[in-house]
């Protein structure tokens, strides 16, 4: 149906076929939430998988489908290109609305201290991480793979097809890195989830951000595989441009996560 209206069209605008994706797509994250949950409260972790499971599958067909509009069909225009940035920009700003409630958690525990945790901040008993160790070995580690990318998106700019891919494939492996320390200090907390207030706020908080990293990694490697395809042209890359601004949206959440949760929240006293 939209290639038979293309073929008569008299506007730049692109209409999508039906899809089963959105859909599954759903399905697949009712499933990794419940599963979640279940697994959190001592269940099955069979859940979870496979509704992880579900949604990487829909993830790699929608986004078939969608190179195939982009690149085989030519469905891309400029003014289509138009509505898809503004999509991706009401995306990022709901991502970060999710966010502002772990934060908002965090600082409401930590500036309003119950009786309860001791009346002040970190609560009594937490032995917090030293923000000056790890965390900001892995903040070197994202601000790095920021610069890698954006060198990466200049290159693609400039027509050189051989930067683009050494940008992205450092920015990945920099994703990865960080993912690798973060799991690691994971290993080493001294504090669990379910033990107060304290570790639920770090540990919702720096990992929904650890997930971003892992979904942003995810996205660069597609990148990177277009882009040794030659998919990419200097004036029609929409999807490395979405991948770098969520890339950047990452950095910019983590530099947050620092300066509040690991550092402001190692030093704060509050009664």
């Amino acid at each position: 149906m939209a290639q038979s209206h293309a073929a008569h069209h008299k506007h730049p605008w692109h209409l999508v076929d039906p899809s089963p994706w959105p859909v599954l797509g759903a399905l697949g994250a009712l499933a990794l939430t419940l599963g979640a949950v279940l697994f959190m409260h001592g269940g099955t972790w069979l859940v979870m998988a496979g509704g992880g499971a579900i949604i990487l599958f829909t993830m790699y067909v929608w986004w078939r489908d969608v190179v195939r509009e982009a690149e085989h069909q030519g469905h891309h225009s400029a003014a289509v290109q138009i509505g898809l940035r503004f999509g991706m920009l009401l995306f990022i700003a709901s991502e970060v609305m999710f966010f502002v409630a772990w934060f908002w958690a965090y600082f409401g525990a930590a500036l309003f201290p119950t009786e309860a945790i001791g009346g002040h901040w970190p609560p009594t008993g937490v032995t917090t991480f030293n923000p000056w160790g790890l965390p900001f070995l892995n903040t070197v580690i994202l601000l790095t793979s920021g610069a890698t990318v954006t060198w990466a998106h200049h290159a693609l700019k400039e027509g050189n097809r051989r930067h683009v891919i050494l940008g992205l494939i450092l920015t990945i492996a920099l994703g990865a890195t960080f993912t690798a320390v973060q799991a690691y200090e994971y290993s080493q907390a001294p504090f669990g989830f379910r033990e107060g207030i304290y570790g639920s706020t770090f540990f919702m908080a720096t990992g929904f951000h650890g997930a971003h990293v892992i979904i942003g990694t995810i996205f660069l490697t597609v990148c990177l595989i277009r882009a040794m395809k030659g998919h990419f042209k200097p004036d029609h890359h929409f999807g490395f441009e979405a991948a770098a601004w969520y890339w950047h949206f990452v950095d910019v959440v983590w530099l947050f996560l620092f300066c509040g949760i690991y550092w402001w929240g190692k030093g704060a006293v509050t009664h």
